[in-house]
């Protein structure tokens, strides 16, 4: 049983299906639809030969490069860049659960043994997943990266070849800020404005028009917003992952986001997603204890593993002043592609850490070095 239709539990349902047919699988989606309204994306090196291959009928656009932009830097890095949305999620995931996927379902308690509803029903399981995104305890430092996506329909071709990861050209406002955007269709995009902030309430009003005076710039003239799409990632500073695990349900297994599964830094989750949904579609036994071991385990293994990760994030949070926080970026991007990939991957070597931290850091001396120490976050509420 699946509590939360979103990405993480999407592909588990979807590698269950595939490659244990056999298995009774339930999805539980408290709104209207699975998927909800999101895009999410990855890059080639994020998955192996095998994830990217039952991947590909989820994907709904790839392309071979990417570009970022800074007022002192313009680069193309090549490389893979893959994008679905919640629309290629559903759609898959449509015709291998029929009616095991129940829409207009919330859940009021979940626990290893089953689900009571917000109706009052209750549901049995012999494993039951909870996949329904961050809990409310607090368990970690964090500043946010927050962004309002508008996908566009234009009245023209925007000759865009490539997706813009960043632009960074554009006014620095409240923290490091940038325009993301998806060419996904010859005179269609999707376009973000993305701000790396230190709290995570949004000024919708000044986001839309920093995308309409984006758009004007490049000389696009918009003839409909075709959706909308929001959200507020947690950028962890520090963190304590068993506080985590503490707050939660005893004996429930988690997954995605909701275990912290996710890259400290660039917020992306997708690849543990695939990552988590591969492993437990492949055990032997499926049981709400044993698959709760393992999360707990590859939780516990990612964070401990993300900590270099949080070290960049307090320097770009803590010593770096919020107007010159792209300054923190665009040194990254100057860096060899091999490298950046890895970064992505959430997996540096050694030597790639040593080479990120060399030289002169585009922040004050003494705010890096006050970031480098990691603070021990308690439990708590939120």
């Amino acid at each position: 049983m699946l509590v939360g239709g979103g990405l993480a539990n999407g592909l588990v349902a979807w590698r269950l299906r595939t490659l244990r047919p056999e298995l009774r699988v339930l999805l539980l989606e408290r709104e209207a639809r699975v998927g909800g309204s999101h895009t999410w994306s990855f890059h080639t090196g994020d998955l192996d030969a095998a994830q990217r291959g039952w991947m590909e009928p989820l994907v709904q656009r790839s392309w071979p490069c990417y570009d970022v932009r800074f007022p002192s830097l313009v680069r193309r890095i090549a490389g893979g860049y893959h994008s679905l949305t919640s629309e290629s999620l559903a759609q898959a995931l449509a015709p291998v659960l029929g009616e095991a996927a129940l829409v207009g379902c919330g859940a009021r308690e979940v626990r290893p043994d089953g689900v009571t509803l917000e109706d009052g029903r209750t549901i049995e399981g012999r494993c039951v997943i909870d996949g329904r995104g961050f809990p409310a305890a607090r368990f970690m430092n964090a500043a946010f990266q927050k962004f309002l996506g508008l996908e566009l329909e234009l009245a023209s071709d925007h000759g865009l070849e490539a997706p813009v990861l960043m632009d960074a050209t554009v006014p620095q406002e409240g923290g490091f800020r940038f325009i993301y955007v998806l060419p996904v269709g010859p005179r269609a995009a999707l376009v973000e404005d993305t701000r790396y902030a230190d709290d995570p309430t949004f000024d919708l009003p000044a986001m839309r028009e920093g995308i309409g005076a984006w758009t004007e710039s490049r000389g696009w003239t918009i003839a409909r917003v075709r959706r909308e799409e929001r959200g507020a990632l947690p950028i962890p500073l520090e963190g304590n992952i068993e506080a985590l695990w503490a707050a939660l349900p005893a004996g429930v297994p988690c997954a995605g986001v909701r275990a912290g599964l996710f890259h400290a830094t660039t917020g992306y989750s997708l690849p543990q997603a695939v990552r988590l949904a591969d492993r437990i579609a492949t055990r032997p036994a499926l049981d709400s204890a044993s698959v709760h071991a393992l999360v707990r385990r590859l939780s516990g293994e990612w964070w401990a593993g993300q900590g270099f990760f949080r070290l960049l994030n307090r320097m770009l949070f803590r010593a770096a002043e919020p107007g010159d926080r792209w300054k923190v970026l665009a040194r990254f991007y100057r860096l060899p592609e091999p490298l950046i990939h890895r970064f992505y991957a959430g997996r540096l070597t050694f030597l790639d850490r040593a080479r990120i931290l060399s030289g002169r850091p585009p922040v004050p001396l003494l705010g890096a070095a006050r970031a480098v120490r990691e603070r021990p976050v308690v439990a708590g509420p939120a």
